[in-house]
């Protein structure tokens, strides 16, 4: 997720899932520092900057399933997960949520307006809080399903129509991916669980991940199989009651792509991956390039302007 200044970004700030390391990597020449070194320590995903403030999201500490490797065999399912807070500087951090009240916070998003909002994976779940921590509120709940159709990664806000967006990612390298939209508010006499304004904008992509909204237009990364996983994609916003245009790929080739952070005045995105790099790609398009290789797997990104970065 980028912030929302209208100059190029200086920094890029990307989460280290198995270091729990919040890092700094300098866009004019890939050079890496820490900025803080244990980001609550349970696999960060989602991260953005509002001010002088760097948030982000946990996931929590998994357990092993019997039987199954890798990661499809790791168990998110504790009430573990948390939205965490600490100001620029690397200092004075503090919990935005309590205790047990996210399962897996995923991706992060703000509005700039004080609320913060998330997906929550194993919640089934769209969420948003008060950066003071104050007013967490349920928007979409869906109900469980044994494919983990339901379970909820991505997420976007769209200020200016009053819009949310998330991804359904679905079953790992299945092909049943959605994105999804609806308003920033629940309509009167409506909830989370029954609200009937919900949007299906795109169905069958591979595994859709992290979002950003840029110029009426929709990016988003994908982790799942190629030719159409492992991609970065964009496609116009539809209209009201539209479904999606086919996305263009922008990108593709990478180990597992997740966080995203697209700088407008650079012309440039950036993708992260559970590989430990972060590339740069043309927004209209192009050969990737990779910015910096930082050797452990990374999730969520954002990128960072002046002044905030000096």
């Amino acid at each position: 997720m980028s912030d929302a200044a209208d100059s190029m970004f200086d920094l890029i700030l990307a989460l280290g899932i198995r270091s729990g390391e919040i890092l700094r990597v300098r866009v004019h020449d890939g050079s890496v520092d820490a900025l803080y070194a244990d980001a609550a320590g349970q696999f960060p995903d989602g991260i953005v900057v509002d001010g002088r403030q760097v948030y982000w999201t946990t996931m929590g500490r998994p357990t092993r399933r019997p039987g199954i490797p890798g990661e499809g065999g790791l168990d998110y399912s504790a009430h573990d997960g948390g939205v965490h807070v600490i100001d620029y500087d690397g200092t004075e951090r503090r919990d935005v949520t309590t205790p047990g009240a996210i399962t897996t916070g995923k991706q992060l998003a703000h509005d700039g307006a004080g609320r913060l909002y998330w997906s929550d994976r194993e919640g089934y779940r769209v969420s948003r809080i008060n950066t003071d921590g104050s007013e967490l509120t349920d928007l979409v709940v869906n109900p469980r399903d044994e494919n983990g159709l339901g379970e909820c990664v991505g997420v976007a806000v769209d200020t200016a129509r009053r819009q949310l967006y998330w991804t359904q990612k679905g079953p790992t390298k299945g092909g049943r991916g959605r994105i999804f939209r609806a308003g920033l508010d629940i309509p009167s006499g409506q909830t989370a669980q029954t609200r009937t304004d919900i949007e299906l904008l795109w169905d069958e992509l591979p595994e859709p991940i992290d979002l950003e909204i840029v110029d009426d237009h929709l990016y988003w990364t994908d982790r799942g199989a190629p030719p159409n996983g492992n991609t970065l994609n964009r496609a116009p916003i539809p209209g009201p009651g539209k479904y999606g245009t086919d996305p263009q790929i922008l990108a593709g080739g990478f180990a597992e792509a997740i966080g995203l952070a697209v700088d407008p005045a650079a012309g440039v995105a950036y993708v992260s991956d559970l590989g430990g790099r972060i590339w740069r790609v043309p927004a209209s398009g192009g050969e990737p390039e990779v910015l910096a290789d930082l050797r452990t797997p990374i999730s969520g990104i954002a990128g960072l302007s002046s002044p905030a970065s000096s």
